[in-house]
């Protein structure tokens, strides 16, 4: 059973533009299971009994235009299983619907707000998931990906399994939010089998925003002539015949313009800050 320890939140960004899910459990790979999101459709989880095929009945559900409770409805009636199925829902609008089985192990339990779904199942109890609610609402200020994980820290804080820590995974989906603007991924981590998974997840986000998230107009350096200059120098340190070799080899592509207009601040703090 996917379940023997498993606490999420579903979530839309304020601004309707990003969805998505961040789960943890007792469980090997709970992110292969558990989340599924598309931009501009919604985000769901599916846990306890997880039946893995809520994804995509779910999404086509509201990808048709059904509302979360209604997709959560459809998936129900049609599932001789829905008394073991925990599982969590926010369509296109924000709006969130969250189930649990009568028959998922205690402590189980969910709870929604606008635009948001919370639920977890054989947890240490409702603080859990409530400790859960209280950071997600306290964290409007907090770009949406973090926020996410500060709830799912916030739960596994207030006790969150009973059986221990194992895996851990975040989902997020916008618009042209991947790699070049080519899919709508903005981050897709997974810790799978870690001592403590949430840090650990922690830890990949930040590398995912390094890495993986474009930088914005306040982060980028306007690339001068002797900025120029010095950065084909440092790059020559290097080993590398130019400054454009270096960042592909380092990976930091979304971070440095591609015709050297500009670099990110931090890539520039890195280049300085490297003997």
């Amino acid at each position: 059973m996917l379940g023997a320890m498993t606490f999420s939140i579903v979530a839309r960004s304020d601004d309707g533009e990003t969805w998505g899910v961040a789960v943890a459990s007792k469980f090997l790979a709970v992110g292969s299971a558990v989340p599924a999101a598309v931009a501009q459709v919604g985000a769901l989880a599916t846990q306890a009994d997880a039946n893995v095929a809520y994804k995509g009945l779910a999404l086509s559900h509201l990808d048709e235009g059904a509302t979360a409770s209604v997709a959560l409805q459809r998936l129900l009636e049609e599932d001789d299983g829905r008394d073991h199925r925990q599982v969590g829902i926010v369509d296109v609008d924000g709006g969130a619907a969250s189930h649990t089985g009568q028959s998922c192990i205690s402590w189980a339990g969910g709870l929604t707000g606008e635009g948001y779904a919370i639920q977890g199942n054989c947890l240490a109890g409702a603080e859990v998931v409530d400790a859960m609610q209280t950071a997600w609402e306290d964290g409007g200020e907090l770009a949406f990906a973090h926020r996410l994980l500060a709830a799912l820290a916030a739960g596994d804080a207030a006790g969150g399994d009973k059986r221990g820590r194992q895996s851990a995974a975040l989902l997020v989906v916008r618009d042209r939010a991947g790699y070049g603007g080519g899919d709508d991924i903005a981050a897709d981590l997974r810790v799978d089998d870690h001592a403590t998974p949430v840090t650990e997840l922690s830890r990949l986000l930040d590398l995912n925003d390094l890495y993986l998230t474009a930088s914005t107009d306040e982060e980028r350096v306007e690339i001068t002539a002797d900025l120029r200059a010095e950065l084909e120098e440092f790059a020559r340190a290097q080993g590398h015949p130019d400054f454009t070799t270096w960042v592909g080899t380092e990976n930091y592509e979304m971070r440095v313009d591609g015709d050297l207009g500009w670099i990110d601040q931090r890539i520039l703090e890195i280049v300085r800050t490297t003997g």
